[in-house]
């Protein structure tokens, strides 16, 4: 590793370089993506004669960490930069548990930092075939956000009010509800090359489908990405509509809660496999 790295704190006047290194390993992120997740997290980024090689992030979800967004420029792996970046990012922030999404070739490095999978996330992306809206969802208003982030607590056990709020000038939301307030919703929005559906929480996978299918309505032909766990089994009905299995990753996790309340809704699509 270079004795000439420095370290500091990642902020928007790095993105240009984090963009460079996203770009060159195929992620589809643009710079405002990047900025997205910047703006509820706390990063380090490495720096080598002016030159961004390493960032890492830690976003707050209370008791729950975020690790994410941790690349290396290809000059510098394999001498333990990604390790080092991503544990000062992790300093940052002190959550009761950690987890993050990894890719198959970042396993290594996260079990050796004490991680273990959890699960399997399953990355759907394509152009929307034609279909009609199902069942009863239909489009939000901005007074909806603060009942949705209730219901993402409800779910998740994280407080990521935080999150919503970022969400509530960039995303889209479709909503189902009853007479006692709303019982699932799923948010969309730019990402990439295309769009996003995601974070969608519902009460079966019938309800998640009926969110979805009214933001696919209305984009046919489109490019829409949706990242769902194995667990969901809604990998079939996506890939039925134009959304086919193109990757993925495995969700691992750092320590343990204690075990919460079951509770009768669950999230049929990631925010981002950074955010979870």
């Amino acid at each position: 590793m270079s004795s000439n790295l420095i370290f500091e704190t990642l902020n928007d006047e790095h993105l240009s370089g984090a963009l460079r290194m996203s770009s060159d390993v195929g992620w589809p992120h643009r710079k405002e993506d990047w900025a997205f997740v910047l703006s509820i997290s706390n990063g380090v980024v490495a720096i080598d004669g002016g030159r961004v090689v390493a960032t890492a992030l830690a976003t707050l979800f209370p008791p729950v960490g975020m690790v994410n967004m941790i690349i290396v420029d290809a000059a510098f792996r394999g001498c333990g930069l990604g390790r080092d970046v991503m544990c000062r990012a992790m300093g940052k922030i002190a959550p009761d548990v950690w987890r993050l999404v990894s890719t198959k070739d970042g396993l290594p490095l996260y079990e050796k930092a004490g991680f273990h999978v959890t699960g399997e996330i399953l990355q759907h992306q394509g152009l929307v075939k034609p279909i009609s809206p199902i069942g009863s969802a239909e489009w939000a208003t901005a007074d909806n956000v603060r009942a949705m982030a209730a219901l993402d607590t409800a779910t998740t056990g994280m407080d990521r009010h935080m999150l919503y709020a970022a969400l509530s000038d960039k995303a889209r939301f479709a909503v189902l509800h009853n007479e006692t307030g709303i019982t699932g919703f799923a948010a969309v929005r730019d990402f990439g090359r295309g769009e996003v559906a995601g974070p969608v929480i519902a009460h079966n996978q019938e309800d998640a489908q009926s969110l979805l299918s009214l933001i696919m309505a209305e984009r046919t032909g489109q490019l829409l990405r949706v990242d769902t766990s194995i667990e969901t089994g809604l990998g079939p009905w996506l890939a039925a509509h134009g959304l086919p299995h193109v990757g993925g990753g495995l969700q691992m996790q750092k320590g343990e809660l204690p075990q919460s309340p079951s509770c009768v809704h669950t999230v049929f699509a990631l925010t981002s496999q950074a955010l979870g």
